[in-house]
């Protein structure tokens, strides 16, 4: 297990290792038209299969970490994920003029993409301390933004003095410095248990999630292939669903779907996605062709327009996490797709504007309302599930993350280009950018309906507090004597149940009295103390005598003759803290719970005691 002195260190190689995981999504976007020249390659969409298949590699590995992280220690199953990163760059650097050894090189990072990024998310769910976890999540949201963003503008300023081969040199090296952290402060954090691995599943999820991708991707390239593909893949979903539900040991777990807030957080992170995704394609794209015409620097000026969008992202993220520490999500989502889907239309509108000043101003507000929403998204849909469902919903989220990076990306990239055929460039962005706008106006309503089921859902918590806990408490196998018992009769009962009182019912079985050892011995005891005479010998041989006589007329009482009769109840709707008053007050160390004026169970002190230290021990193995 992590230490706590090196949770934090361990926190923050994983938030590194999420950013290199995005960044390297994007890393070769804006190089893809010197790739395509160097490499000979003749069909733009050809050389567009670096993206599409890492992308595809990716989505197939996110739903085998699930099975990873349970199956292998996690600093071993780490660094071996980096280690695709480190491998994979260095065959990309050493590809020479080989297209073929490039395209190897992207599908051995992207086998470490798909996994990392929900690796990491795992072992930050168990380093962040619970009253933290929106802060933590909200520097995670804030690299799946920033990286994918801040690559382009990384990737512009090294293509203006090299290559495309030195891209792959400088991430290669900055998945080395990646996988010496994690060696040294990244530990096991994950209960490891012996999962099997259904093959079966792992092909019907990898034909879906390709023949979704894949689909996508070629839409506007050749509409039937594209129609057919899909149509495969949605039938291997369903089986894969089908077949998820029959296993006893499922490669996805779906259950946390059937929460629906953390379903309608998946998607509303999965919009958020698309539209971040969907900008850093298009924008670029935009800029370099018709924005700016020096040859030589639109690449650095397209990717330095976006800069103050990122640079703003990264302090925002943390701050939206705290707010979400404090006060939830409703807000921050709120305002966060109203930015988004606002600022959007501007962007689209003012998009053939000479400024880059105003291009780039117009592009903040929706990073910024990105920023706002995928940390807080992510740490509510997470935060709704049971502890052993995380590791399943940390994949559902990278999956969609997978998804939605496509979406926004290919879908949009492909729509953009097809209008180019027959639109202006400007009208072409204009009517691209109303989409993706619709995007935030869809996440905008989703927002409201979450927060709808969250107050519904703090309602019916609330309730379950005040009707359910003294349930869940009390003792319900209640031991009574009647009333027309003798003293001798209760105590002997007393005695073979081993219990310190009871209450006393008529004969139909109304609670009329308690009967308790104190009671007895408040009976036999005497007001005043024997030590305070000289003769205290006498007085104690005295009192011997008074306590036999006592005893023996004690024990042909009634019941309700020594019984206190003063009744203490507490109803079942009464909160815990009510019943330790009540308690506290009467001096009891039980009292009967009633319900409808009829008794149905009792609770003694040392039953809220054991509550509290059970929920104390769960609580702390929750969040530990």
């Amino acid at each position: 297990m992590v230490s706590k002195n090196k949770s934090f260190p361990a926190f923050l190689v994983s938030a590194f290792a999420v950013f290199l995981a995005t960044f390297n999504e994007t890393f070769l976007n804006v190089a893809l038209d010197g790739m395509q020249s160097a490499l000979n390659i003749e069909s733009f969409s050809t050389i567009s299969w670096l993206i599409t298949i890492y992308m595809l590699a990716a989505a197939i590995m996110v739903p085998v970490s699930a099975f990873m992280y349970r199956k292998v220690p996690t600093k071993v199953l780490f660094l071996c994920v980096v280690g695709c990163f480190i491998v994979g760059s260095l065959i990309g650097a050493l590809s020479g003029g080989s297209f073929t050894l490039v395209l190897i090189g992207r599908v051995i990072q992207a086998l470490g993409s798909g996994m990392l990024i929900p690796v990491a998310m795992n072992i930050v769910l168990e380093v962040a301390p619970k009253q933290k976890l929106g802060t933590y999540m909200g520097v995670m949201g804030a690299m799946t933004t920033l990286g994918p963003s801040f690559s382009l503008i990384v990737a512009g300023l090294l293509l203006s003095i090299g290559d495309f081969h030195l891209l792959f040199w400088v991430f290669g090296a900055l998945s080395l410095i990646c996988f010496i952290l994690g060696a040294i402060f990244v530990g096991n954090v994950a209960k490891l248990s012996k999962p099997k691995l259904d093959i079966l599943s792992v092909i019907l999820i990898s034909f879906a999630l390709v023949g979704i991708l894949f689909a996508l991707s070629y839409v506007f390239t050749n509409y039937i292939i594209a129609l057919i593909v899909l149509l495969v893949g949605i039938i291997s979903l369903i089986l894969f669903v089908i077949r998820q539900k029959h296993i006893d040991d499922p490669l996805i777990n779906l259950s946390p779907f059937k929460n629906k807030a953390f379903t309608l957080a998946v998607i509303l992170n999965m919009l958020t996605l698309i539209i971040i995704f969907a900008f850093n394609v298009l924008l670029p794209k935009y800029l370099q062709n018709f924005q700016f015409a020096d040859e030589g620097l639109k690449v650095l000026y397209a990717s330095l327009t976006l800069f103050p969008a990122i640079f703003l992202t990264c302090i925002v993220s943390p701050l939206a996490g705290k707010i979400y520490d404090k006060h939830g999500a409703k807000w921050l989502l709120i305002i966060g797709f109203i930015l988004m889907a606002i600022f959007a239309v501007l962007l689209a509108v003012f998009i053939s504007s000479p400024s880059f000043v105003l291009i780039g101003a117009l592009y903040v507000p929706i990073m910024i309302g990105s920023a706002l929403t995928l940390g807080p998204v992510q740490s509510y849909g997470l935060s709704s599930l049971k502890p052993e469902q995380n590791p399943h919903g940390v994949t559902i989220f990278s999956t969609g993350f997978q998804i939605a990076g496509c979406i926004g990306a290919s879908l949009f990239a492909g729509a953009y280009s097809a209008l180019l055929t027959t639109q202006t460039a400007k009208t072409s962005f204009l009517i691209v950018g109303l989409l993706i706008a619709f995007c935030g106006v869809l996440g905008f309503v989703l927002s409201l309906v979450l927060n709808r089921i969250k107050s519904k859902q703090t309602e019916q918590t609330t309730e379950k507090a005040t009707t359910t806990n003294l349930r869940s408490v009390m003792k319900t196998n209640i031991y009574t004597i009647n009333k027309s018992a003798t003293i001798l009769d209760a105590m002997s009962y007393m005695v073979s149940k081993k219990i310190s009182g009871c209450p006393v019912v008529d004969d139909e079985n109304n609670f009329v009295a308690f009967i308790s050892d104190g009671d007895i011995v408040r009976f036999l005891s005497k007001n005043k103390s024997s030590f305070k005479f000289a003769y205290a010998f006498e007085v104690i041989d005295g009192e011997k005598n008074d306590f036999d006589n006592k005893l023996s007329k004690l024990l042909k009482l009634n019941v309700l003759d020594v019984a206190t009769q003063d009744l203490f109840t507490v109803d079942i709707n009464q909160e815990l803290g009510e019943v330790c008053r009540v308690l506290a007050d009467s001096h009891k160390k039980k009292v009967p719970v009633m319900e409808n004026g009829k008794m149905v169970g009792i609770v003694t002190r040392s039953d809220i005691t054991k509550y509290a230290i059970h929920y104390s021990l769960k609580t702390a193995e929750k969040f530990k």
